[in-house]
């Protein structure tokens, strides 16, 4: 599929969700994720073709499906929010960030042990650039049976502000995309590089990471 087609996709499926949103608080939670997703999925197909404005449009709304969909969720459904979060750091959405960054260290227990859980409060921290904390919450990212022992040590890298290990370790996390059989939504995009890239250009830590699953430039 070309990017155009991936992107007309997820818009309509975005648009189909929409137009079947249910009542259900369970079901009208699990239908604004599906939304969410194609939302995520329109606005990578986008930046893949250098369409910045619409991509941050479909990225946004992707942003505030999973926020939406936060309120009927099960607990612990820590994706959302890393969702929410990842969405508004590739549409540059800087205040939003911020703000979806306070929210989910409201809503993540300062002592939670999930993989995913911490995930989610080391990506708000470096968002709100409280580096200092998010070390001590990425270092047992690495060795947490589950979680991507790269994307560990790419988070941790960026909160040391240790560029020769974030650079390495951003490279593996890029090499595990091209290997990769499937995607999420069938998007062929290594989004959780471009996160952490975005993420370490202000720090001054940027890999400068070029694949065929990156937006060109």
């Amino acid at each position: 599929m070309s990017w155009e087609e991936h992107a007309a996709r997820g818009e309509a499926r975005y648009a189909d969700g929409k137009a079947r949103l249910p009542a259900d608080p369970d079901a009208r939670q699990r239908q604004l994720v599906r939304m969410a997703m194609a939302a995520g999925a329109a606005g990578l197909a986008r930046l893949m073709e250098g369409r910045e404005d619409e991509a941050r449009t479909w990225l946004l709304r992707a942003a505030g499906r999973y926020r939406e969909s936060w309120e009927a969720a099960p607990p612990g459904s820590w994706g959302r929010p890393i969702g929410a979060l990842k969405a508004r750091i590739l549409a540059g959405d800087d205040a939003g960030a911020e703000a979806d960054a306070a929210w989910t260290l409201d809503a993540v227990p300062s002592g939670e042990k999930s993989p995913i859980g911490r995930y989610a409060a080391v990506l708000a921290l470096l968002v709100l650039g409280r580096d200092a904390e998010a070390v001590e919450r990425a270092e047992p990212l690495p060795s947490a049976e589950g979680f991507p022992s790269d994307v560990g040590d790419a988070l941790a890298a960026l909160a040391r502000g240790d560029a020769p290990a974030y650079a390495a370790a951003a490279a593996s996390v890029l090499r595990s995309f091209e290997e990769r059989d499937a995607y999420l939504e069938d998007i062929p995009v290594a989004d959780t590089v471009l996160v952490l890239e975005r993420l370490a250009e202000p720090r001054g830590l940027a890999a400068g990471l070029r694949s065929p699953l990156l937006p060109p430039g």
